[in-house]
């Protein structure tokens, strides 16, 4: 039976494959994700689909968590606002290439196992809250970049307000449980510039606590 470092080193040959850079695959390389996805085998918590992760919710396959990740072109200065902690693990790759992380979740018990997990894994510039994501977090805003891990019907304007001047924001638009659009935004002298980046599928983005 092959061991958990077998697994993820396949998912990182795997990634490589598909033409993920090396920073990514670097933070894939270290992240134990079967730790993110207790409930599941090591055969599921390393392949590269979307698994459930209760309450609703799923942990994305890691291919679209490496594109995402690649699509907010991250270089270390960063801060980054994160719409739906979930398992964690989205979170941790931002932390590693990011230079601060404000998370945000509803459902306070993935947010308190995702804050336990990510410190155990020595991630210290994460700052958690549970809240609405539709409503952002005002208070520590303006962010370079805003990450969407849940689809809305459409971009929330408080979202797109904590977006700052030079910034991105990617994530899932578009009907609950059909296909979506993974959407990039640039502001950019004031305007914002919208990029369709593919056909997705996403929990959808829910309002309130």
């Amino acid at each position: 039976m092959q061991n958990w470092q077998t697994y993820r080193a396949e998912l990182c040959s795997q990634l490589k494959r598909q033409g993920i850079s090396e920073p990514v695959l670097r933070v894939c390389s270290h992240l134990p994700r079967h730790l993110f996805a207790p409930e599941l085998n090591l055969e599921q918590a390393y392949a590269d689909r979307a698994m459930p992760l209760g309450h609703g919710q799923t942990i994305s396959q890691p291919s679209l968590v490496a594109r995402m990740t690649e699509l907010l072109e991250l270089s270390g200065q960063e801060r980054v606002l994160e719409i739906g902690t979930g398992s964690g693990y989205q979170t941790a790759f931002l932390a590693y290439l990011a230079r601060e992380v404000f998370t945000l979740e509803r459902i306070s018990e993935l947010s308190y196992q995702a804050a336990k997990l990510l410190l155990e894994q020595g991630l210290r510039n994460i700052h958690f809250k549970i809240g609405d994501g539709y409503l952002g977090w005002a208070e520590q805003a303006p962010f370079d970049r805003i990450l969407l891990t849940a689809a809305p019907p459409q971009l929330p304007e408080a979202l797109l307000g904590q977006l700052a001047e030079g910034g991105l924001l990617v994530g899932p638009v578009g009907p609950q449980y059909e296909v979506q659009k993974l959407l990039r935004v640039r502001r950019r002298a004031q305007k914002l510039e919208y990029e369709s980046c593919g056909d997705v599928v996403f929990v959808p983005m829910l309002k309130g606590l």
